[in-house]
């Protein structure tokens, strides 16, 4: 689960990591409000107004901007709330902007420069270990450093037996290039980062940038955090944090039904059963020179009414040209999937794309006598897919147009 940078700041400041207060408004006179409690709260007299929306590269995207008073608050905050901002990590629609953070200015003057490092946490899949990951090149184009200059980007992984030692922390520091009371403040930071990362049940901490400000503070500017899916019945109180209006309606719908459901640029719908089966069969359809429409997966109880669900998900996407079912029955009873095909035809009224079948496993011979009891499956092509090459061929013929739908 995905949030917005304030939700991530609030969990942060939870477990003592400093941060660059703010408020949220919905629009711009309460985006004024917030600067004059902002200016009460912190003496801050500029303000930084940030879109708030699950995408990176929001500066870029002109979704970040500095307010000198309260009369540009107000006219930011009005410009960009209700604006579809367009990032590197957005689609070429861009996402609508719902919310703006209203920050304080924390790149103020003072005894020292202020200083802009990368910091992540994540769990490395190769060694199974949580990483942090680090860079003394913080700022908008930290991507460019992990591709031209690699050697500046720094790793220092965790022992999940001990958890993460003082003397880890250190380095880190150290590694950045920091002394005296900016050391310790960069110690402390680490510690309380990666504690938050842990106790949140967290998949991803990215801090970009940590700031060293110029009274040798460090602080989060900015935070994007995502929270493991799995982990959130142990987290009533993140549930509440889940803003449905960042995420896809049709993957958000599936979620609902209980399915398993990617959304993808392609126009082979996809049903299938089990996940390894799933990720074969897409490999099978690019293979064949097609592309996926989605990932869909109808799980173990692939009945008649998961079935028609899945359907009416899979035709929400009007970018499907065909759809094709690969189903194994082991649980799922092929009968069963075959019944759901023949509701989803009846219910919906008329499917206007050709459906390709395999249906091999328990009841499958039940639901071969299903398919010529019913007119309905005149689009299903299943007598002798017996392998997935077979599927795969089947796939290159409809593309190659030699596959005729009878």
């Amino acid at each position: 689960m995905n949030l917005h940078e304030y939700q991530g700041k609030e969990i942060l400041s939870s477990f003592g990591v400093r941060i660059q207060r703010g408020i949220v408004a919905q629009n711009a006179q309460e985006a004024v409000a917030a600067a004059k409690h902002l200016t009460t709260e912190t003496g801050t007299s500029w303000y930084v107004i940030k879109a708030q929306v699950h995408a990176g590269g929001r500066g870029k995207g002109g979704g970040v901007k500095l307010a000198k008073n309260l009369k540009e608050v107000e006219e930011i905050a009005g410009n960009i709330i209700g604006m579809n901002l367009i990032t590197p990590q957005t689609s070429a629609k861009g996402k609508r902007v719902h919310q703006v953070l209203v920050a304080e200015d924390v790149y103020y003057p003072g005894e020292s420069e202020t200083e802009e490092y990368y910091m992540s946490v994540l769990l490395n899949r190769g060694t199974g270990r949580n990483m942090i990951m680090y860079s003394t090149e913080g700022g908008m184009d930290i991507e460019a450093v992990a591709e031209k200059t690699p050697h500046l980007i720094f790793t220092e992984e965790i022992d999940p037996s001990v958890g993460l030692m003082p003397f880890q922390a250190r380095r880190i520091a150290f590694n950045l290039g920091l002394s005296g009371n900016a050391f310790k403040e960069m110690t402390k930071f680490v510690s309380n980062l990666y504690t938050a990362y842990v106790k949140s049940d967290s998949s991803l901490f990215e801090i970009n940038p940590v700031l060293k400000t110029s009274d040798n503070k460090i602080m989060a500017v900015d935070a994007k955090v995502t929270i493991d899916d799995n982990a959130l019945y142990r987290h009533k109180d993140y549930v509440d944090l889940r803003d449905l209006r960042e995420e896809n309606p049709i993957e958000v719908q599936a979620k609902e039904v209980g399915l398993n459901y990617v959304d993808l640029d392609g126009n082979v719908g996809c049903m299938v059963n089990g996940a390894g089966l799933a990720m074969a069969t897409m490999d099978l359809i690019k293979q064949a020179g097609g592309e996926p429409a989605n990932f869909l997966d109808v799980g173990g109880t692939a009945d008649a009414a998961r079935v028609e669900a899945a359907f009416r998900i899979i035709l929400k996407d009007p970018n499907v040209k065909a759809i094709l079912i690969n189903i194994f029955g082991g649980i799922v009873r092929c009968d069963r999937v075959a019944q759901g095909v023949i509701d989803a035809y009846k219910n919906m009224g008329n499917i206007n794309v050709p459906i390709i079948v395999r249906l091999q496993g328990t009841n499958a011979d039940i639901a071969k006598d299903l398919k010529g009891k019913y007119a309905v499956l005149k689009y299903m092509v299943d007598n002798n897919l017996t392998s997935l090459e077979d599927v795969g061929n089947i796939i290159a013929k409809y593309y190659m147009g030699k596959l005729k739908i009878v």
